[in-house]
């Protein structure tokens, strides 16, 4: 009996050994070796272009023109020899004079040879962002004119008036120069924003501009617009009326135009510093009457001054009393005269357009301080621009209504169907808040 039990206990034995040795020859067993191999992935180095030109085949100085500098002294800086200049100056003269053209302030660019010296080979200046003048003189001597590439991108916008239009785009990060085009250039005649109330509302498809995609220039131009004031809508849309004058004009869905042919100031950001007033007192002259047949508008030297209407350039001069002015004439019943400017844009002879700059605000003539007297001529007759009751701006031609109807349905349509964002009017009213919804 026992051997027979040693038997079987011997037999179990030799199976638990049997299935160890397997099992330890199977972990034993090596699994066959994965062979990780590295891809080497070659990036392409990045090139820059700026100017037409790879700046990574220069070495690139970058600066602004300093008081004193000119472009002699710049190259002569950057190891460009003096007879060199003067025929880099000559050269280049028909198409920019340097000498001349390069302002204080304005951002150079210099592109040097990789060389121990680091020679100029090629000088870029920017009179402003969008333009620049290249004078390439690495083989032989070029100069030209360009501009950066620009892009204008499509967006849209609404707000509802809680406290003024500027807070309410400024709430959103909103350009202030929505608020400026829609109150003086769209709907100046139609719309007093400064008498808005809480909860009028608008929306704008408008459109930035970006000079080479990174640059941000602010709001080029509103291409529609709606602007509900007083519970009454007001539509404006953008319309070329004239492509050989160039005339743009905002109209309503039925064709109206919403500008007069008049502007009320010639400048923007305008206090009146003083009215016509025909029986007008000054102090200095011993309180006699000195008459005042113009409108003078406060403003800082150098803020643009702007034609009111439309017309032809029939004085561009100076006097001693008026100093740099402008006179226009819009058709044969009206003109206007610009006095004190700092600086004349315009020529005799020279068509302009409302909204033009003709000059800078300045302190020429008999003047105290800085500001734009503006006079107002009816029929030979200066007379006081706000006492008159101003004709409205030519009406859409009956051959171009057709036209403007079919252009704006479209954009009437995209208007009407940009959904207002929901504004809580009165945090202060809980159960009467108003929460205003687009075609609500």
């Amino acid at each position: 009996m026992d051997k027979t039990r040693n038997s079987k206990l011997g037999n179990r034995y030799l199976i638990v050994l049997i299935v160890a040795i397997i099992f330890m020859g199977c972990k034993d067993d090596p699994k066959p070796e994965v062979i990780e191999e590295e891809i080497a992935v070659l990036e392409e180095p990045i090139e820059t272009y700026e100017f037409g030109f790879k700046l990574e085949d220069y070495i690139v100085k970058r600066d602004t023109i300093r008081k004193g500098d000119t472009f002699g002294v710049i190259l002569d800086r950057n190891h460009v020899g003096y007879p060199k200049i003067f025929n880099i100056a000559e050269k280049a003269k028909d198409t920019f004079d340097i000498r001349r053209s390069l302002q204080v302030g304005k951002p150079y660019t210099l592109l040097c040879a990789k060389d121990s010296l680091e020679t100029a080979k090629c000088f870029i200046y920017q009179p402003n962002l969008e333009e620049y003048v290249v004078i390439n003189f690495q083989d032989s001597i070029q100069a030209y004119k360009s501009r950066k590439p620009i892009k204008y991108v499509e967006k849209t916008a609404t707000g509802v008036i809680t406290n003024n239009i500027s807070e309410t785009l400024d709430e959103q990060g909103l350009s202030p120069r929505l608020a400026y085009k829609m109150a003086d250039e769209i709907y100046a005649w139609t719309i007093d924003f400064r008498r808005l109330q809480k909860g009028d509302r608008f929306k704008v498809i408008y459109t930035d501009k970006y000079i080479d995609d990174t640059i941000y220039t602010g709001v080029h131009n509103i291409k529609a617009a709606y602007f509900e004031h007083n519970h009454e809508p007001f539509y404006a849309f953008e319309f070329e009326t004239d492509s050989v004058k160039g005339i743009i004009d905002y109209f309503n869905e039925e064709a109206k135009n919403l500008r007069r042919a008049f502007l009320k100031a010639p400048v923007k950001f305008k206090r009146i510093s003083s009215r016509y007033n025909l029986k007008r007192r000054i102090a200095v002259y011993g309180y006699k009457v000195r008459p005042h047949r113009g409108t003078d508008f406060a403003a800082s030297i150098g803020t643009p001054i702007m034609a009111t209407a439309n017309g032809t350039v029939t004085k561009s001069s100076y006097t001693g009393g008026n100093g740099n002015y402008v006179k226009i004439r819009h058709n044969a019943t009206y003109e206007t005269q610009y006095l004190h400017m700092k600086k004349r844009n315009v020529k005799v002879g020279q068509f302009v357009k409302q909204g033009d700059v003709i000059g800078w605000v300045g302190m020429t003539g008999n003047t105290g301080g800085p500001h734009v007297c503006y006079r107002f001529w009816k029929n030979g007759k200066q007379v006081d621009p706000f006492k008159q009751k101003l004709p409205e701006a030519k009406p859409i031609s009956d051959s171009l209504k057709v036209k403007y109807l079919d252009f704006i349905k479209p954009i009437k349509y995209e208007l009407d169907n940009i959904l207002f964002k929901p504004v809580i009017l009165d945090e202060d009213l809980p159960e009467q808040t108003i929460i205003k919804q687009a075609n609500s």
